[in-house]
C-alpha cells in the first residue's frame, strides 16, 4: 500500500501470479490494511457498477461519523479514479489525485471516511467493484459536482462527459461548504483515531 498524497488515500498494487491457466491475485487482505492503517476496515456493503465510456460517477461522500470508506477496483475495462480532499481544515482541501485502475495492473484505491470519490470510464465499458465500510443511507449521502472548475479535475477529453441528473445538479465545492455539507478534517481524524485505539 502506498499513499496517494492525500491523507487517508492509498493505492494498492497486488502481486499477480500468472501461468498457463491464467492469473491469480489477492484482491483484498485485511491483515495488510490493519498493518498500514492501524485498523481493519469494516465491510458493510459491496457494490458493482457498469459504465460506458465517458460516464462520470461522483463526486460522492457521506457524513462523518460514520462516513463511508471505500476500496475500489476496476475488474473489466479501465477508469480514471479520483480522490478529492473535501475535508474542511485539511492542508490539501480542494486537491485531488487521480489513478488509472484497469483489468491489467489490477490496482485498487482505498479512501478513508470523509474523502470525496469519483471516477470516469475510459474504456468502451468498465465494471467497477467496491467495498464500503457502511451501507448506503440516502440521508447521509452527499455530492459535489465533478465538473466544478474550482476543483479542476483533468477528466480525459473524449467527447461530452455523461453524468446522472443528480451528479450534474450537485453543488460546487464552495456551495457545499457554505451549506455545511462537507466533513471537517478534525472530525475525520478523530473518528479514525478512535478506530485505531490506544
Amino acid at each position: 500500500m502506498d499513499s496517494l498524497g492525500i491523507d487517508g488515500a492509498w493505492i494498492v498494487t497486488p502481486r499477480i501470479l500468472c501461468d498457463s491457466r491464467g492469473c491469480f491475485l489477492e484482491w483484498f487482505r485485511g491483515d495488510e490494511f490493519a498493518a498500514a492503517l492501524g485498523y481493519r476496515p469494516e465491510v458493510a456493503q459491496a457494490n458493482c457498477s457498469v459504465s460506458g465510456r465517458g460516464v462520470i460517477r461522483g463526486i460522492h461522500f457521506a457524513d462523518v461519523p460514520p462516513g463511508q470508506a471505500k476500496y475500489v477496483a476496476c475488474v473489466s475495462g479501465a477508469i480514471l479514479d479520483v480522490v478529492i480532499d473535501i475535508r474542511v481544515g485539511s492542508a490539501r482541501y480542494g486537491c485531488w489525485e487521480a489513478v488509472r485502475l484497469d483489468d491489467g495492473a489490477r490496482r485498487a484505491v482505498f479512501l478513508s471516511e470523509g474523502l470525496g470519490h469519483a471516477f470516469m470510464a475510459i474504456s468502451p465499458e468498465a465494471t467497477v467493484i467496491y467495498l464500503c465500510s457502511t451501507a448506503y443511507a440516502a440521508d447521509r449521502e452527499h455530492g459535489v459536482n465533478p465538473l466544478d472548475p474550482a476543483i479542476g479535475i483533468s477528466w480525459p477529453e473524449d467527447g461530452q462527459p455523461i453524468l446522472s441528473d443528480k451528479d450534474a445538479a450537485a453543488p460546487t465545492l464552495s456551495e457545499a461548504r457554505r451549506a455545511g455539507l462537507l466533513p471537517s478534517y478534525a472530525d475525520c481524524m478523530a473518528y479514525t483515531a478512535r478506530r485505531c485505539g490506544p
